[in-house]
């Protein structure tokens, strides 16, 4: 399956790091921001670094966090330690 991969996540505090992040490291992404949701669309694998998310927050972060604001996922994931990916594998 090919196409557009997307994560969301609750729209707050704790996700604005993580969302600056993603825009950061993946700069042809779309970000909706929506009243309850951001929404962030990729036609190529989206990646969520963890360096970058703690570069932002200050503070030491394990990538299971990313879990307590998701909303949904559409793709299939990579997890380790230092990256989580999103991707359609061919």
């Amino acid at each position: 399956m090919a196409g557009n991969v997307f994560i969301a996540f609750q729209a707050n505090d704790d996700t604005r790091p993580i969302v600056d992040a993603i825009e950061k490291d993946n700069p042809d992404v779309d970000i909706q921001y929506l009243p309850a949701m951001v929404k962030i669309n990729s036609n190529k694998p989206l990646v969520i670094n963890r360096e970058s998310v703690e570069e932002n927050i200050g503070r030491s972060w394990d990538i299971q966090e990313i879990h307590i604001n998701l909303i949904s996922i559409s793709g299939y994931i990579d997890e380790t330690e230092d990256c989580f990916t999103i991707a359609w594998k061919n």
